[in-house]
């Protein structure tokens, strides 16, 4: 029934438009499809022929990075395309396993128990942590924590990406030689794998089909870049196996994958193997998050499109828990893919879901397609991925722009190549939060004086031949003043206050401090208390009002003084000239940068 003004049905239609609405925020691939333009098709289905030559390959590759058997790269590539293409916010960001993720996978799965040797028990570990890392990032997404991928500064995964492209570089080395071992870590690997080389382990055919594939990929991405140089040596490395009986000749082969598609299923594990899968999903989702905002950024400036990074996190998350459903792994974007969809002319997802459909198609009727393909030729995809992954300009140009941030770097080098991938990236994490808090520890202070001709105060440091006024030292100090600070700040004051002849006021421009806790409340008193002993006058000047507020509620206002607050550097030294009479000098700096126990400098 309705009432006499007909509110029933308006009312059903209103709640119905708010569903809507609901459905294609929670789902923004819906509103792209809603929105699609017929122009687009032809694009978006071409495209999506052209990635599919990367994805099957790459899928296959990564899947055996990751320890687990090639055709659940393609599993996985198939759910998290489709997954995507309903939640992601960005219309042609491409998602499947990746090679920064495989080491972090492996190096979370096979440790467990019976998992080296067990490929079931291994995959549905894997598929767990999928569902796990998925978990996190839609929680974390609700929570709105996209700002979490700022944790890694761009030194340190630099440093990070540079230990990862070495471990996978060593890690495949035996299998681009075909042999084996049965080594862990990257120096009982490359132990390992010197060994193997001494006793003539090699097996040439092997060796010319790996080493042969990395450089004809590498030949082609840089003189023939419009080229699919993944495609063309797989396709050549399959016509080898024929031409020259690869297998006869000891190198191993893919052989036929299993047809058709695993059902939904829930993996089961024990419940002592969820606390380190927990820990290694934590970090995944960490690696995963900041490669998707840099990705997603990248690609949004040059289409115009806006980085979303909340939804980015819930679409990937998405794509996560399909793939676990699926006897998948734990994905991320891939940057070579999505530049691939892009200059193949991709307009929207449409491109991911035909690729999907490509796959599953292959699956289905043609299991034995790349039967003949070389395990050498994987390898080989893998290590030039690997090499796209290190940033030795980037190491170069931190060296000459900033050695501390390259001490940062090697660091966080040394922490994925001497413990390991996981521990490698709580290293990186820790050295970056441990770099901020150096920075607010030790932060920049210095002297300022007048320099004729500028507007304003200016560094002496930059100027030395600014002006001063006698008796007067403008002191700044470049933080927020914390307990971890504040005696730092107390104790440059101080040294400042011993200054030949002693100052009589020393002006804090403080500008840049923009908070006081209660430590440094109680530093400032004491400072005041013992400057007054030696009569200099401690002042202050351009104070933020939210700081000043602070220190009115500690008491300190009414402990110094209004007469101690100015609201400019400017309105403090026409008070101090005011008072003494004082007349600008270009005699000599004041204590400070350049003269004996000038002030610590950090960063």
């Amino acid at each position: 029934m309705t009432d006499a003004g007909g509110q029933g049905p308006r009312k059903t239609a209103g709640r119905g438009a708010r569903a809507v609405a609901k459905a294609r925020a929670a789902a923004p691939g819906l509103r792209t499809f809603s929105d699609y333009r017929r122009e687009w098709l032809v694009k978006d289905v071409v495209a999506g022929v052209v990635l599919t030559t990367l994805l099957v390959p790459q899928g296959m590759a990564y899947a055996e990075l990751a320890g687990l058997p090639a055709i659940n790269g393609l599993y996985t590539s198939v759910l998290c395309l489709l997954a995507y293409a309903v939640f992601g916010p960005s219309r042609i960001l491409v998602l499947g396993p990746d090679s920064s993720l495989g080491p972090m996978i492996a190096a979370t799965v096979l440790p467990l128990a019976a998992a080296g040797g067990d490929s079931g028990r291994a995959v549905a570990l894997a598929s767990v942590l999928a569902l796990l890392v998925g978990a996190v990032m839609v929680l974390a997404s609700v929570a709105k924590l996209g700002f979490i991928a700022d944790l890694i500064s761009k030194p340190t995964m630099i440093g990070y990406m540079n230990g990862l492209a070495l471990t996978i570089l060593i890690g495949q080395l035996p299998k681009l030689c075909g042999l084996s071992t049965d080594a862990d870590g990257l120096l009982g690997e490359v132990s390992g794998f010197a060994r193997g080389l001494a006793d003539g382990k090699v097996v040439p055919a092997a060796l010319a089909v790996g080493a042969g594939g990395v450089v004809l990929i590498l030949v082609l991405q840089r003189w023939l870049p419009k080229v699919p140089a993944v495609l063309v040596m797989v396709l050549l490395a399959m016509a080898s196996t024929s031409l020259f009986g690869l297998a006869d000749r000891g190198v191993g082969l893919v052989g036929s994958l299993p047809t058709g598609f695993p059902p939904l299923s829930v993996p089961h594990v024990a419940w002592d193997d969820l606390a380190p899968l927990c820990a290694g999903a934590v970090g995944i989702a960490l690696v995963s998050l900041a490669d998707t905002i840099s990705n997603a950024s990248a690609f949004a400036a040059r289409t115009g499109q806006e980085v979303q990074g909340n939804k980015e996190m819930h679409a990937i998350g998405a794509a996560n828990l399909a793939a676990g459903l699926f006897q998948g792994f734990p994905v991320s974007t891939s940057g070579s893919r999505t530049a691939v969809a892009e200059r193949a002319g991709a307009r929207t997802q449409l491109t991911g879901v035909v690729g999907a459909v490509l796959i599953i198609v292959m699956l289905v009727l043609f299991p034995g397609l790349f039967r003949s393909l070389p395990q050498p030729a994987l390898a080989a995809v893998v290590v030039t991925a690997a090499l796209s992954l290190a940033d030795l300009t980037g190491t170069v140009r931190l060296w000459q722009r900033r050695r501390t941030e390259f001490a940062l770097s090697v660091a966080a080098f040394l922490g994925v190549a001497l413990l390991g991938v996981l521990p490698g990236i709580a290293v990186a994490v820790g050295l970056s939060i441990l770099n901020v808090f150096r920075r607010a520890w030790w932060p920049y202070n210095t002297v300022l004086g007048r320099v004729p001709g500028l507007e304003g105060y200016h560094d002496v440091r930059s100027y030395p031949d600014a002006d001063h006024l006698p008796g007067l030292v403008i002191h700044r100090f470049d933080a927020p003043l914390f307990f971890a600070n504040a005696k730092a700040f107390r104790d440059e004051v101080l040294r400042l206050s011993h200054g030949e002849p002693p100052p009589r006021w020393i002006l804090v421009a403080a500008e840049p401090v923009t908070d006081v806790d209660t430590t440094a409340a109680e530093v400032l008193a004491d400072l005041r208390t013992a400057l007054d002993g030696r009569r200099v006058r401690l002042v202050f000047a351009e104070l933020k009002d939210p700081v000043l507020r602070r220190l009115d509620t500690y008491g300190l206002t009414r402990a110094f003084g209004a007469d101690r607050f100015f609201p400019t550097v400017e309105s403090a030294v026409d008070a101090y000239r005011a008072g003494t009479g004082a007349a600008w000098t270009a005699a000599g700096p004041p204590p400070g940068p350049g003269t004996d126990g000038g002030p610590r400098r950090a960063g």
